[in-house]
């Protein structure tokens, strides 16, 4: 009976958690490698052992299936109800995206750690700063992230979380290098705006665009729908990337 309890806990836990799909997730660390200085990108290959940001960047997907790290299945999104903001939930027990980033961001510039605990603060790192900026993780309460708004994408089963994780973008038919390179690259004013701010700003960006994301009109989504909102999909894929960066340069650089 335990066995079952947790392998449902386990099941549960990452209908909440995954962020962009592997795709999603490898182009925004190709992303952050562009835009990192030498002195970081020197430190962070000897941590990460010659892996790249793009290949460590769905490592905390793929623990889920060791039992070792399921403290982590609450730490990909967090919730916060339309008009509100993070202060006014930081209590709350689940949905703890936030309050790990800064918790890891603060561990790793104080050093100390050993070698496989910053390995691991680093590639959790980069891919929550991924989840984080997926709209649907940081979500509204009472839909489990859109996990609960059945729709159908293209007149398949799916689900409002899936469409934004993952459809959307592995419908365009491009590897995630191809991806990153179709994100672009913003002019030097916009690179310093969203560069500023804090990760608690960063997260409210992701509320602002509710209205957007559940514009679904009867639920059967397909090329208006993705027409109109992969666009947003794609700048918060290449703000990702371009504020892990700036993080890691601070740390690193």
């Amino acid at each position: 009976m335990k066995k079952l309890f947790v392998i449902l806990f386990v099941m549960v836990s990452a209908l909440n958690g995954f962020g962009w799909g592997a795709t999603g997730h490898r182009a925004t660390g190709l992303v952050a490698e562009r835009y990192l200085s030498k002195k970081a990108k020197k430190k962070i290959d000897a941590i990460l052992g010659g892996e790249s940001l793009a290949m460590v960047s769905n490592w905390m997907d793929e623990i889920r299936s060791d039992s070792t790290y399921n403290y982590t299945a609450d730490w990909h999104w967090t919730t916060i109800p339309d008009g509100g903001k993070y202060e006014d939930v930081a209590s709350n027990p689940d949905g703890k995206v936030i309050m790990m980033i800064e918790k890891i961001i603060g561990e790793l510039k104080r050093g100390g750690l050993s070698a496989k605990q910053e390995q691991e603060y680093l590639k959790m790192l980069v891919h929550m700063i991924g989840d984080m900026h997926q709209p649907l993780h940081v979500g509204k309460p009472g839909d489990r992230g859109g996990n609960d708004v059945k729709v159908k994408w293209f007149r398949n089963d799916s689900n409002l979380h899936r469409v934004w994780d993952s459809e959307m973008i592995d419908d365009t038919k491009l590897s995630y290098t191809e991806l990153a390179d179709a994100l672009g690259k913003p002019g030097k004013d916009k690179l310093a705006k969203w560069q500023q701010g804090t990760v608690r700003d960063w997260a409210l960006e992701s509320v602002s665009y509710r209205p957007q994301v559940y514009d679904i009109g009867n639920g059967s989504l397909s090329y208006s729908y993705s027409y109109k909102y992969l666009p947003i999909a794609k700048e918060r894929l290449l703000q990702a990337g371009i504020r892990l960066a700036a993080l890691l340069n601070t740390i690193y650089g």
